[in-house]
């Protein structure tokens, strides 16, 4: 695995996680009560996203080291993941 292909592998796990984490306890403005003019009640109140980025990468360092170390490991080839059982 190149430096190229671990940084775009980290970037996708990154913003796959982001995704996850980003509704875990979110208090949106209809919640509360309080709607800003010209917002959806659904807009988050306070969305913390300094806190939720840092939450973030630390998740997806650790899914990103999993990943890596299977695949430098060789226990998941390619060959492994042949669904057609094509000739090598």
């Amino acid at each position: 695995m190149g430096v190229l292909s671990a940084i775009v592998l980290f970037a996708v796990v990154w913003f796959l996680t982001l995704f996850c984490v980003l509704p875990v306890r979110l208090e949106t403005q209809g919640d509360q009560g309080q709607i800003e003019p010209g917002t959806h009640s659904g807009s988050p109140a306070n969305p913390q996203m300094k806190k939720r980025f840092l939450i973030t990468t630390a998740i997806a360092f650790v899914i990103w080291a999993a990943l890596v170390a299977v695949i430098l490991s060789g226990l998941i080839t390619l060959d492994n993941l042949d669904v057609f059982k094509r000739p090598t």
